[in-house]
Parts: structure tokens; C-alpha cells; sequence
């Protein structure tokens, strides 16, 4: 019954990853996913001793009601945290079970090593990567960690050399250096490729969970942790691609995340309102919406659904998403709050796929997205952004750009679009901006 049991949960995870991968059906995937998961944990709850049932129920009982508590007081836009400490998370958990099973099976001693150097490494990586999304300013010198890195990722390599790996000392040694080398690593990363350590550090834990399931004999941590990490590495592949990245260079040429001086108060920029964005909006054939960070920082997703379904419904114009890649800061950030404000997934379309569409577009609609619409990113060698595909914005009749001020994006990059001639600058909150917008087309519904 058992074994019959343990096929179904490997098919069960099995499909739910797959179904991950469509916005449709991601929901029936997440809880086919839970299922598979509460059904591990009952069948191998129900296999224990009285007293360690009670222990391990309660302990399990008492991180539900503290993940589900914290869950409703997460906002959606500050889901690239979370993911980054669940990720750490992960790494913890199996780094915890290295730590005793080091001493349990000692004939595994390179493989348990090798899990707690790589599971250390996610913990504290992500930990790092929390810091940075938070935009903590923590170790700004790209030098001196740089040489950091290098020593400690040499005694690393030396240590593996070490003959008996089960001493307490030998344990603590690995353990400490990979939580320094895993914080240190990701410290100098630019902030433009924070959407890609997130994917890594995904990937990462998966690969610890495979490492924890050969350690323990567990084939359902191997066959989740491979699904976990290969996706994680086609994905990274995919935005490196995407961002034209070189994988290589984000890790060991990090660029300088220093601020760039603005001269933003000498220049001219046209500045506009709402009515002067629905007057645009209402005479034109064709927008495209580009969502940024913008849009998760002010929650405005729920009225930018509703603006592109009065411009479709009731003006009749053709409305579509462009999303790029790496918009927000997390894969799919963007994705995941126009699903959640149940946006028609067929107006949304990826860089690829809408890139020449500019051209043809009356108004382009612009949330925040600084970085992956600026030019500069086609010119500027020393910029974090540099060489990296943007959405080609420029190309439209007219440009809406909504920001809280001039300031520069995420990758601390003036973007030259906010003074062009055809960009109407909207200051303000884009939830107040989008719902002003909404409230002036609803007044000028043309008659049936």
C-alpha cells in the first residue's frame, strides 16, 4: 500500500510542477502540490512512535499556524522576499539534516559535506538576497569582497581534502565558511540581475533537497528536489538569454551598484495628469500597458485590469501587457499579480512577442519600469543594465510614464525617455493616478 502510495505522490508533484508553468491552471497545480505534500506528511506521521508523533505534530502544527499567519499579512509586492527567505529556508532544512546525519551515516561523509556546504551556501545566499531586495546597502565594496570570496571559496576546496570529516570542529569549520561565502558571493551582485539570483537560489535548494534525499534514502526528495532544481536552471538559462547576460559575469564581474548623479532638476520634462492621460488614452487604436515594480509598490493591479477592460469594453481599443523578463524582482512577479488581479492571460505577451508591436501603438502605458525600457541599456558600458534586451517603448506615438518622481530605477540608471517630447510624465502613486484615469473615461463613454 505503501510503495502504491509513494507512486502517486511522485505523479502527483510531478504534474503539479508541470501545471506551474501555465497561469490557467497554476492554482490546481499549487494545490495538487499541497496535497502530494500533506500526504508525505501523514503517512509518514502515522509510521511513528506515540511520543515522537506528538512531538513531530505539534512542531509541524505550530510552523503551519505560523506560515499561515504570516501569509495573510504579506503583500503581493513584496513577494520576491518571501520567495528569497523560503529559499533560505529550504537551504536551513537541509542543512539541519546534514548536521545529523553526518554523524548517523559516516560512511557518507563526502556527500553530507557536500549538503551542508551547498545548503549553507542557499541559506545564507538568500539571506543576503533578502537584504538587498529590502534595499540594504550592506558590503558595497565590490573589491575587497571579491577577495573575500576567493579565500573563503579556497578553504572550501582544501577542506574537502580533510580525512576525517564527522569531527565537531571539522563540521563547525564547513559550516561557518559556506554561511560567509554564501552571504559574501551575493553580496556584490547588481540589482538588475536580482530577478536571476532569485531563480538560482530556487535552484539551489532544490539541489540541496536531492543531496538530503540520497542522504536519508528518501526517493521523494530526490525526484521533487530534480524537478525543483532543473527547473530552476532552465530558467536562470532562459533569463540570462533573455537579459543577454552572461552567467558567468553576473557572478564574478558584478557591476558597480553605485548611484549615478542625476541631473534630472536641469532638465525639461513634460508633466501631465490623469485627464491629459484619458484624453490620450480614449482617441488611440491601440496601448500596451508595460507593468513595473510601480505596479506592485502601490497595488495597483486591480485598477489597471479594470482601466484595460474599460478601454477594450466600452471604447473599444485594442489593450495588451508587455512583460518583460526581469520586470519587478522575481521571475514572474509581474505574471503573478496581473493573474491575481484576473487579467485576461491572452492580452498578455512576453518581450519576444510583442517587441515590434511598438511601433504600431498609439499610447504605451508605463507603471514604474524604469530600467527595462531605457535606452541606455543599449549604450552605457558601465551601467548595470548594459546589453540587456529592453521593451523598445521609444518606438510609440506617445508615452504615459507613471512614477512617484524622477528618480532613478532600481538599477540606480536615469532614464532619458522621461524628457523626450513625447513622454508625459504622470508624478504621483499609480493606484491614485490609474483610478483617476478610470473615473474620467467612465465620464466620457462614447454612445453605443
Amino acid at each position: 500500500m505503501t510503495s502504491y502510495l509513494s507512486i502517486f505522490t511522485y505523479i502527483l508533484f510531478i504534474i503539479a510542477i508541470h501545471m506551474l508553468s501555465t497561469p490557467k491552471v497554476a492554482y490546481k497545480g499549487n494545490l495538487l502540490a499541497f496535497i502530494g505534500m500533506l500526504t508525505i506528511i501523514i503517512t509518514n506521521l502515522i509510521s511513528l512512535p506515540k511520543h515522537i508523533l506528538i512531538i513531530s505534530s505539534s512542531i509541524i502544527l505550530l510552523g503551519a499556524i505560523i506560515s499561515i499567519t504570516i501569509s495573510q499579512k504579506i503583500k503581493l509586492q513584496n513577494l520576491p522576499q518571501i520567495i528569497a527567505l523560503l529559499n533560505g529556508f529550504g537551504g536551513l532544512s537541509a542543512s539541519l539534516i546534514g548536521l545529523t546525519e553526518i554523524n548517523l551515516n559516516p560512511t557518507n561523509q563526502t556527500l553530507i559535506t557536500f549538503l551542508l556546504t551547498l545548503s549553507f551556501i542557499t541559506f545564507s545566499g538568500s539571506i543576503s538576497a533578502y537584504l538587498k531586495l529590502n534595499n540594504s546597502n550592506h558590503f558595497k565594496s565590490a573589491t575587497k569582497i571579491k577577495l573575500i570570496n576567493l579565500i573563503l571559496f579556497t578553504l572550501l576546496v582544501l577542506s574537502y581534502f580533510y580525512p576525517n570529516k564527522t569531527l565537531p570542529s571539522f563540521i563547525a569549520f564547513i559550516s561557518i565558511t559556506s554561511i560567509l561565502f554564501g552571504f559574501f558571493f551575493i553580496s556584490p551582485i547588481g540589482g538588475a540581475d536580482m530577478p536571476i539570483i532569485i531563480s538560482i537560489l530556487n535552484s539551489l535548494s532544490g539541489w540541496a533537497t536531492v543531496l538530503v534525499g540520497f542522504s536519508i534514502n528518501v526517493p521523494i526528495l530526490v525526484i521533487t528536489g530534480t524537478i525543483i532544481g532543473a527547473s530552476g536552471i532552465i530558467l536562470t538559462y532562459i533569463m540570462t538569454k533573455s537579459m543577454n547576460r552572461s552567467f558567468l559575469k553576473i557572478f564574478f564581474l558584478p557591476p558597480s551598484d553605485s548611484k549615478e548623479k542625476s541631473n534630472s532638476s536641469n532638465k525639461h520634462f513634460n508633466q501631465g495628469n490623469a485627464l491629459d492621460a484619458a484624453f490620450l488614452m480614449e482617441n488611440a487604436k491601440k496601448i500596451i500597458i508595460v507593468p513595473g515594480y510601480g505596479m506592485a509598490s502601490s497595488n495597483a493591479e486591480h485598477e489597471l485590469v479594470t482601466l484595460a477592460e474599460i478601454l477594450k469594453d466600452k471604447y473599444h481599443i485594442i489593450v495588451k501587457y508587455a512583460i518583460h523578463p526581469v520586470a519587478g524582482r522575481m521571475p514572474g512577479h509581474m505574471n503573478v499579480l496581473l493573474a491575481e488581479a484576473n487579467a485576461n492571460p491572452d492580452d498578455i505577451f512576453e518581450l519576444k512577442d510583442i517587441n515590434q508591436e511598438f511601433k504600431t501603438t498609439d499610447v504605451v502605458y508605463i507603471i514604474g519600469a524604469n530600467d527595462i525600457t531605457n535606452p541606455l541599456a543599449k549604450t552605457k558600458e558601465d551601467s548595470t543594465i548594459y546589453q540587456m534586451p529592453i521593451l523598445e517603448v521609444e518606438q510609440a506615438k506617445h508615452l504615459l510614464f507613471v512614477k512617484r518622481s524622477l528618480s532613478p530605477g532600481y538599477a540606480n540608471l536615469d532614464n532619458p525617455l522621461f524628457y523626450d517630447a513625447k513622454t508625459l510624465m504622470l508624478l504621483g502613486d499609480a493606484k491614485e493616478i490609474t483610478s483617476q484615469i478610470i473615473t474620467h473615461l467612465e465620464q466620457n463613454i462614447p454612445n453605443p
